[in-house]
């Protein structure tokens, strides 16, 4: 019993690593400075302002969209 417990438990935290280890990248903006950039941390919305009100799975994705934005401009 216990052991079918633990199999599960251990199965349940090996399928939920990957999804806790996704990288996000953000379009950020500098307060400063207003260039933007890509982020791999959410923007505090101080000193980095989201540019682009979204997460982009890879890097690429986020370099495509800081190209596009009208903020970054």
């Amino acid at each position: 019993m216990i052991s079918k417990i633990v199999v599960a438990a251990s199965l349940v935290v090996a399928f939920s690593m990957p999804a806790f280890a996704a990288a996000h990248f953000w379009v950020a903006k500098d307060s400063d400075t207003q260039k933007c950039q890509v982020v791999d941390k959410k923007p505090d919305g101080k000193k980095m302002i989201d540019a682009g009100n979204k997460t982009y799975a890879s890097q690429a994705n986020a370099q495509r969209a800081l190209k596009e934005l009208g903020a970054c401009k």
